[in-house]
Order: C-alpha cells, then structure tokens, then sequence
C-alpha cells in the first residue's frame, strides 16, 4: 500500500472511531468470505463490519484518544463492527453470530469512550432493544401524565367545594353571633306620673260661729 493510500486510510478509520456510538474488535480467523457477509446482513444498518491492517488501525486509535482501551486488543486477524445504530442490537448481532460460527471471537470493545470487555459486550445483547425501552419509558410517562391531569382537573371541584363548605361555615358563625347580640325585649315600666297634689293650705280663715 502507498504511503498516500495508508495515510488516507487511518484518517478514515480515525473518523470512524471518532464518529461511531462505540466498536468492538473481533477475530474472524478462518470464517469465509461468505460468512463475513452473512454477519454484516445481520447486523444490519446497526452496525459496519471493516476487516482492518493493525498497523494502521493503531495510529487511527491513538489519533482518536483510545489507544488505551482498544490497543491490546489488535493481535491477530481484526475486524471491527463500528456501531452506527443501537449498540443492543449490534451486541446481539455478534453474540448470536458468534454462537452459531465460533470461529467469530469477541476480543472487546469500547462505548462513549469506556472500555468494554467480552462479557460487558454479552451482558449488552442480554438488555431490550433501544426501541422496546422507548416504548415503555413513553408509557410510563403517558401514564403518570394521565394521573397528573386527573389531579388537575379534580382541584377546581375539590376547592369549590372547600369555598361553599367555606361560607356555609362562616354563614353558620355569622348567624350565631347576631342572635347572641340582639338585646332582650324588655317592657318599659309603666311610671304613673306623679301626681304632686298641691299641699293643703291650713285654713287660716275662721268659719263664721253661729249667732245665738
């Protein structure tokens, strides 16, 4: 390969590294042109199956920050699976393909950066895919939502019935206190009017005796 050919190649594998959900390293010594493209049907638009040079696949993973992750892992013949969808569906891609043509192993991988090993890889295949998730996680929103409105559209009665249990409350008090403080009908003494009669005078005249 010429020098302008290997460099044009580790920057298209650096981009994919960089580009890509994650990767995961294989060896697929012995497995025929045929199987190698039975894998990449299977793995569909989730993932693309490059058979690589680990020459140039390690400066392509340094060049991309991940040469300590994925550098131990290019010994021997490598291809890897650049995860381009969901990285469920890729693992169990592999992980199926690998039981039914074990001359595929899993060497490892790395996702959002992180190291990941063989069993890591099995243990993603064994999760629901992506979509399954979704569609749960989206009812168990749309059902805590339908709660949240049912709470919603009880509050108007409930505090209109906590107004009127209110007011009859406060009618109640009102019209106690008016009764308590209306003053007692009293009947208004019957006061004879003095009657000042006016003094007699003593008599000062003397009343004419009787001639004998």
């Amino acid at each position: 390969m010429a020098n302008a050919e290997k460099v044009a190649a580790v920057a298209e594998l650096t981009e994919r590294f960089k580009d890509s959900t994650g990767a995961v390293l294989t060896e697929y010594r012995g497995l025929t042109v045929a199987q190698l493209a039975e894998l990449r049907r299977s793995l569909g638009d989730h993932a693309t199956f490059a058979v690589v040079k680990n020459t140039l696949t390690k400066i392509a993973v340094n060049e991309a920050g991940l040469d300590e992750q994925l550098s131990s892992l290019l010994v021997g013949p490598s291809a890897i699976a650049f995860v381009d969808g969901d990285v469920v569906e890729t693992a169990k891609g592999l992980r199926d393909f690998a039981k039914a043509n074990p001359l595929l192993v899993i060497k490892g991988g790395v996702l959002d950066g992180k190291a990941m090993t063989p069993s890591e890889i099995t243990k993603l295949a064994d999760l629901e895919p992506r979509e399954v998730l979704l569609a749960k996680l989206a009812g168990a929103m749309k059902a805590s939502l339908a709660g949240a409105a049912a709470t919603f559209n009880a509050l108007p009665v409930q505090m209109a019935q906590l107004a009127e249990a209110l007011r009859v409350k406060r009618a109640a008090a009102e019209g106690g206190a008016a009764e308590a403080s209306t003053p007692e009908a009293s009947t208004p003494e019957a006061s004879a009017p003095e009657a000042s009669a006016p003094e007699a005078a003593e008599a000062t005249d003397a009343a004419p005796g009787d001639e004998g």
